[in-house]
């Protein structure tokens, strides 16, 4: 059993204020607690975001040079415990171990990485003719992160906010509060300034709503639902903070029909799937030429049948459970509605693996035979579900993938990479991937519509953490 009892406020570990509620951290893999979380009321809240209000001014003055040192002994420090760090995941939300040591933990240095490359050589001022323009950190800025890709999420918030020059008030997810917390050992570590960086467990709602609400936070950058971030912004407009958002995707994957069939179909399944569809990024609609249809379903399912889900500490494991059992009622709910509406089912379906007796653990599902206007095809389900959805004209492929109220990301594949490209400028979609490229952690990564507002990754989310000032008359 793992008590995580104290929260990191101004320089070191601090015991809850009184009155503080625990919650279990499950694991999801055997349903079994193996931890307990403090979490935090609102007094925390004020000690934390007091600690960061009051470490500002020195830490806003600081030189970049200072600033990258800093992300580097973390760095360092990240790359020597990498191993932990994927270990915690596993535990607490049941990435599959090679999913967990390639993929989640790694992620996060690729963050302080990208973050420390685009520090360097950052235009912090610049001139046109006589006016100076300046861009000075915003503040103290509070972090709330997800549960899904724990370590990624919180270093593309952490790191850009400490390049900028503002102190921090982390909230990172109570079902994976593991990570965080050696996170935050390696801060502490590495020899952050007291106040500079802190960190409290707590629920999304509450706290997280304190924190949006707080008149000494001067922004919100949050990752989440986008309930959450529609809450959140509503709690910060009166002080009139910014908030940023990367919120819900329902992304679709446009598979035209001189593409290669089976490599497109086959990839973009796996793809969708992995971390077992927990991605808010996941190609989940399938648009796939009405002629190719049941030919791509059924490539589709064979791709399905034959992923392995199991236990994550198995390595022939690809796909491990759900995180947590409210996400998995979501998803069982979600694949008997696609049934009632009257999608095909091609693979897959409601209930756990047979081999499978505990655990939140989703069968990877293929529904054929979609329309753009069920449920399955319009909500993030966010569980290892594709939906094909057929379509009769390159034009009536674009309407129907912009036909959704998201906007994260979208997927392209043809053999003739300028149609691809043309066909994705028309894509309402703040990324989009050609012919199986990854995101690239260097570019601008964010939402149209409601999968939100800003950008993270690289020399556009340290924008996110800065203030714009022009100082006139400067010969």
């Amino acid at each position: 059993m793992k008590d995580l009892n104290k929260f990191y406020i101004g320089g070191r570990w601090s015991e809850p204020s009184a009155g503080a509620q625990f919650a279990d951290i499950v694991n999801p893999a055997t349903e079994e607690v193996v931890g307990r979380v403090a979490m935090a009321t609102s007094a925390d809240v004020d000690c934390a975001v007091a600690a960061a209000r009051a470490a500002f001014p020195a830490w806003s003055r600081t030189s970049v040079d200072v600033r990258a040192a800093l992300l580097g002994r973390v760095m360092a420090l990240y790359k020597e415990r990498l191993g932990e760090l994927a270990d915690a995941i596993t535990t607490e939300m049941g990435a599959p171990v090679w999913l967990a040591r390639e993929k989640q933990a790694p992620a996060g240095l690729g963050q302080l990485h990208g973050t420390l490359t685009a520090l360097q050589g950052f235009p912090f001022v610049t001139t046109r003719g006589s006016t100076q323009i300046v861009r000075e950190p915003v503040g103290v800025a509070a972090l709330i992160t997800p549960w899904n890709w724990p370590l990624n999420q919180i270093a593309a918030k952490v790191a850009p906010a400490l390049a900028a020059g503002c102190t921090i008030v982390l909230k990172p997810s109570e079902i994976t509060p593991l990570d965080a917390a050696l996170f935050a050992q390696i801060m502490h570590d590495a020899g952050v300034p007291a106040g500079v960086f802190n960190m409290i467990y707590g629920d999304g709602a509450e706290i997280g709503g304190a924190l949006a609400r707080h008149r000494h936070v001067d922004m919100v950058s949050i990752t989440g639902s986008t309930r959450a971030g529609v809450d959140v912004a509503t709690k910060a407009a009166p002080t009139v903070k910014r908030v940023t958002q990367e919120l819900g995707g329902k992304s679709p994957n446009v598979i035209l029909d001189d593409a290669d069939l089976k490599s497109a179909v086959s990839n973009g399944v796996v793809f969708c799937m992995m971390n077992s569809g927990q991605t808010c990024i996941a190609p989940t609609r399938m648009l796939v030429p009405k002629h190719l249809h049941d030919a791509a379903a059924a490539i589709a399912a064979a791709t399905a049948n034959a992923l392995t889900v199991g236990d994550p500490a198995h390595p022939d494991t690809k796909l491990g459970p759900i995180s947590n059992r409210r996400q998995y009622e979501r998803v069982q709910q979600m694949i008997q509605r696609g049934i009632d509406e009257g999608a095909t089912l091609a693979a897959g379906g409601a209930g756990r693996p047979a081999a499978l007796a505990r655990g939140f653990y989703a069968r990877p599902t293929v529904f054929a035979n979609v329309h753009n206007d069920m449920r399955i095809a319009r909500e993030e389900i966010f569980g290892p579900v594709v939906v094909l959805i057929p379509y009769a004209s390159e034009d009536e492929a674009i309407d129907i993938a912009n036909d959704t109220e998201y906007g994260l990301a979208a997927y392209v594949s043809s053999s003739d990479p300028a149609r691809a490209r043309r066909v994705a400028q028309h894509l309402r979609a703040g990324a989009v991937m050609l012919n199986g490229a990854a995101l690239d952690l260097n570019a601008p990564f964010g939402g149209y519509k409601m999968s939100g507002n800003g950008r993270e990754f690289g020399e556009h989310g340290i924008s996110e953490f800065l203030e714009t000032k022009s100082i006139a008359g400067c010969v």
